[in-house]
This record gives structure tokens, sequence and C-alpha cells, in this order.
């Protein structure tokens, strides 16, 4: 049985991988992203100090790794937010509304003990391409 080839998704319009994974990999029309923090792609230093300062960038990041994987925020069936305090969640969830203002996708929210850089939210997504 012949195995099907990973799409491994790499744009500059995002922050490049800080370890050993992929910024996205599409499969049957499908692209998953790793999680999204609020770096910046030209410089990979943290953007803002504040949830909604973060979650804005996060949310850019995103955006850019689905348009190059053929997909969009439009296309976005489940994401998964990470926060550090659980008390961000609604400073992070009117930033989120933004981008998602008709579309609804589905979503968990975890809070994590840690997250990279010291950062106070990520998140990831899976989106149908095309």
């Amino acid at each position: 049985m012949a195995r099907k080839a990973l799409g491994i998704v790499a744009t500059d319009g995002a922050p490049q991988a800080i370890g050993p994974y992929s910024q996205a990999v599409v499969v049957d029309g499908m692209v998953y992203t790793a999680g999204q923090i609020a770096l910046d792609p030209k410089t990979g230093g943290i953007v803002g100090q504040t949830t909604p300062e973060q979650t804005e960038q996060v949310l850019k990041n995103l955006a850019a790794i689905l348009t190059a994987a053929g997909s969009g925020l439009e296309l976005v069936v489940k994401t998964t937010v990470y926060l550090v305090d659980m008390a961000d969640f609604p400073a992070m969830n009117a930033v989120y509304a933004r981008y998602f203002p008709t579309h609804k996708p589905a979503r968990s929210t975890v809070q994590a003990a840690a997250l990279p850089k010291a950062v106070r939210v990520e998140i990831d997504a899976m989106a149908k391409v095309g």
C-alpha cells in the first residue's frame, strides 16, 4: 500500500518553527497548524504584553499559515486555545470574535501552567483546504 505524502507548510508570513516541527501539515484536504504564539515573523520577538495584544498577533500568524496552506480562517473547523490564566478568557475572546465574526469553529480552551517564551496565549487550528 502506497503512503500518501504530507504537505509541509512553510511561510515567511509567520514565525519560523522554534523546534523540530512544521508550521502546519496538509493531509487529506485538511491543514493542521502548530500552536502559534505572539512572535513577530520578521524579528522573532514577542508582540505585546497583554493577552489581547498577543491574541491579535497569534491570529495574524495563524491566518498567514492557513493562507500558505491554501486555506483561511473562514475554513477553520476547530481551534484549541491555551491560556496561562483563565481570567484572561474574556480578553482573548473579544479579539478572537473579531477574527471569526460569523463563522464559529468548534473550540476548546485550556489553562496551561506555562507557555513557550512566557507568552500568555497560544492557539492552534484545524481547517479545510480550498
